[in-house]
């Protein structure tokens, strides 16, 4: 990709009305833009950078055995009566009627109508178990929007939902996921804690909730320093005592975002709406059921506040929008040009993702704008460099500069960029 003919609006200066680190870099490397308060559209950038993170959920949940799908975001607020639910949310809800004075909602989630879906098809146990999964928009009436999206009225969430004949059975879906979620989260370099939650609205008796320390975090976790371990705030005392794990330091106190939420539901929706299924012994019983959700909008926030520096962003590999970033100082020089198409071809006919910056500007601003949007690899071309042979080689997250034979960067590139690929 060329950037001359891509759409990323960068800006100089820090958007007003921005507290967090990550509201203002997703503005100023032109990632999102803001509709209203708690409303962003997705830019190009912004939007590869969210289609790698779903790449990334698809992968782990298919190889956990779930299976996509995708759910109408309009509701019909009956069904949220039949569980109570259209007064447990009623503070967030999005809730109208139609031309035909039908009631209906904006999902805020999804569980009731994956709970009348499944209690539809699904009969027998020899049909279990079922585990279903949509990457999805929510909406939910935030009355105080806050750190862009990180809590906002309109956003994407993973939502997944197991069936199964038995709490053993649900048991078993459920350390599948919360495998999943473990594996998913490592591939995007976010070091998560792991705590015992609350189920709150959503119901069950066990739930986790996996969460990132960040200063703009809303939830608090207290962390061991040494061994790792980490819990909520809840029966913790003022003292913050020595770790119960490893007994050498006290626990620290931290702010985190959550990231994901997984519950072992049991049969709170299955009962009341009726969704039962026959046993091996002919009789009916509700399903035993699990749901497992991750923020996936609000994964990009926190990637930013995990990985960033004064510059700007600096993305992990499996979810940047591009791989290599390949910058020519002087486009007006032919030797310059012709280096850097050389490379940019023979990159991208080697699988990887370029982005070129291709633009007549000044060479302040391009290392600005590529510090910026944070691209791992970047590659520096100038005639300097070329009276030499060379160009440079420089990785985002340091300031080691790589001079390079020209000759040498495609293979040299390779081994940096896909260090797991055989030459």
């Amino acid at each position: 990709m060329r950037w001359s003919h891509y759409f990323i609006p960068t800006l100089k200066e820090i958007p007003a009305g921005t507290e967090a680190v990550s509201h203002q870099l997703l503005l100023r490397a032109g990632l999102i833009n803001m509709v209203t308060a708690g409303v962003y559209s997705y830019l190009p950038l912004g939007w590869r950078i969210l289609n790698r993170i779903q790449d990334i959920i698809r992968d782990e949940m298919n190889a956990a055995g779930a299976h996509e799908l995708l759910l109408s975001c309009l509701q019909p607020l009956d069904i949220w009566k039949r569980t109570g639910r259209d007064e447990t949310l009623k503070d967030v809800m999005i809730r109208f009627q139609d031309q035909r004075k039908r009631e209906l909602c904006l999902g805020p989630t999804h569980e009731e109508i994956i709970t009348e879906l499944v209690g539809h098809y699904v009969q027998s146990y020899r049909q279990l178990p079922v585990t279903l999964y949509q990457i999805q928009t929510k909406f939910r009436d935030e009355l105080r929007p806050r750190f862009g999206i990180v809590r906002a009225c309109e956003f994407i969430m993973k939502d997944a939902y197991s069936f199964d004949k038995d709490v053993p059975s649900m048991q078993a879906s459920y350390q599948r996921m919360y495998a999943a979620y473990e594996k998913v989260f490592k591939k995007m370099d976010l070091d998560v804690v792991i705590i015992t939650a609350e189920s709150g609205a959503m119901g069950g008796d066990v739930s986790h909730e996996f969460l990132v320390p960040a200063p703009i975090g809303e939830d608090m976790v207290f962390i061991c320093p040494q061994c790792g371990y980490a819990q909520g705030p809840g029966g913790v005392p003022d003292n913050e005592p020595r770790c119960p794990r490893c007994s050498r330091t006290k626990l620290q106190r931290q702010a985190a975002i959550e990231l994901g939420h997984v519950f072992q539901l049991g049969t709170k929706y299955s009962q009341s709406l009726g969704a039962f299924y026959v046993d091996e012994n002919g009789q009916q019983k509700p399903f035993i059921m699990g749901c497992y959700g991750i923020g996936v909008s609000r994964l990009i926030a926190a990637l930013i506040e995990c990985h960033h520096d004064q510059q700007g962003i600096i993305w992990p590999a499996k979810v940047a929008p591009f791989e290599v970033e390949i910058l020519p100082l002087q486009v007006q020089e032919q030797v310059v040009m012709q280096t850097a198409e050389e490379l940019y071809t023979a990159l991208s006919r080697s699988g990887i993702e370029v982005l070129m910056d291709d633009r007549d500007e000044s060479a302040g601003r391009k290392f600005n704008d590529a510090d910026l949007i944070g691209i791992p690899w970047r590659v520096t071309i100038g005639t300097k460099g070329l009276r030499q042979g060379n160009l440079e080689i420089k990785q985002r997250k340091d300031d080691q500069h790589q001079a390079v034979p020209v000759k040498e960067a495609l293979a040299t590139l390779m081994a940096l960029v896909r260090p797991d690929r055989n030459h």
